[in-house]
């Protein structure tokens, strides 16, 4: 009884971290595109607003401490600790900082000089990268489906690349298209790499169970290394001088600008909150595929509010990533309706002899 409502808390939080996750993704990439369309420029400034939001953490980490002191009436150390990080996953979680710094300044630049339906279909190529670091340093297991998503997920992002800079916007040359669209595969790559490493630092760690705190302290740690790397970034680019001139000049205003901003910090805190949660509650695999799944909303967000061009070669990438998907998920459903099927069949077998000795006795 006790392991079925573990189990049912387990796919709560999981759902919970899908919704978080989905709204930081669908609004982050809208948000930082605004940004670049109504004047704004500054990548460093981008990139670190993808982090600086980690304080809002501080809010839901005060709730869970009350819940858990109150729960707690024995008052032991577990329940009088505010943190409940450990020092290597903290270590862990400060090194990762560093390579999500890295990985926003790509993606940032990315979104400085594509459309959102293009960047956002490149970022979907993460899945490969992630399936494939996945294997070597988790051992994620592969069916013929999951492999059958990850080869039509590349094979989208070849059609899309063979197309690179038909959508280019207008002033912007080829080659700052071109690196535009590198530096987008990059940020796919690297974020394709962080995910396993995220879910290989807990397997590390040897959590009997990971509570949604620990989820927000790792992504607080993470957020505050990450905004430290992007400000070292923004101080050599001299960006905290150019700012105020920069909102002065914005398009919507000066006051849109900062609320831009502030928001733009908020909902980017949704999406790593919710990539982490997917990540302790089901795998980093499963994290890059509802990334990967949430790609028509965006394409269909950019369209209707950015009014971007959706050709030919758009269309056949989007199709083929929701054939991928599709794919995976069915195989996803086979493979859990066999792996419950063999488990009752093993609990048949195991309690059959204890039924005939008892009739025996």
């Amino acid at each position: 009884m006790e392991g079925q409502t573990r189990t049912t808390m387990r796919r709560i939080l999981l759902f919970l971290s899908c919704i978080i996750l989905s709204i930081g993704n669908c609004g982050g990439p809208l948000l930082i595109r605004l940004y670049f369309l109504r004047g704004g420029n500054r990548i460093w400034f981008s990139s670190w607003l993808q982090t600086a939001g980690f304080p809002v953490i501080f809010i839901p980490l005060l709730v869970s401490y009350h819940r858990r002191r109150r729960a707690c009436s024995d008052e032991s150390s577990k329940s009088r600790k505010f943190f409940l990080i450990t020092p290597f996953l903290s270590i862990a979680a400060a090194l990762l900082g560093v390579l999500v710094g890295v990985d926003n300044y790509f993606y940032s630049y990315g979104m400085a000089k594509l459309p959102v339906s293009t960047s956002s279909l490149i970022v979907a190529t993460q899945l490969v990268f992630t399936a494939g670091f996945a294997f070597l340093l988790v051992k994620q297991k592969f069916t013929a489906f999951s492999t059958n998503a990850v080869v039509l997920l590349t094979v989208g992002a070849v059609v899309l690349g063979l197309r690179a800079g038909s959508d280019r916007p207008a002033g912007e040359s080829n080659k700052a298209y071109l690196l535009g669209f590198v530096m987008t595969v990059a940020a796919a790559a690297l974020y394709g790499l962080i995910l396993p490493l995220i879910e290989l630092s807990y397997l590390k760690a040897k959590l009997q169970a990971v509570s949604f705190s620990l989820v927000l302290e790792f992504q607080m740690i993470m957020g505050f290394v990450g905004t430290i790397f992007s400000t070292v970034g923004m101080v050599i680019n001299k960006d905290f001088e150019v700012i105020p001139r920069e909102a002065r000049e914005f398009e919507l205003g000066v006051t849109k600008y900062y609320v831009l901003a502030v928001f733009t910090a908020i909902v980017w805190q949704f999406f790593f909150v919710g990539a982490l949660g997917v990540i302790s509650y089901g795998s980093s695999l499963l994290s890059a595929l509802i990334v990967a799944v949430l790609l028509p909303v965006t394409e269909i967000l950019a369209v209707i509010f950015y009014h971007e061009k959706f050709e030919a070669e758009k269309g056949i990438s989007l199709f083929l990533s929701i054939w991928g998907f599709v794919s995976y998920f069915y195989g996803d459903i086979k493979n859990t309706k066999k792996d419950n099927n063999e488990s009752s069949a093993e609990t048949e077998m195991t309690s059959a002899p204890t039924v005939a000795s008892t009739q025996a006795v």
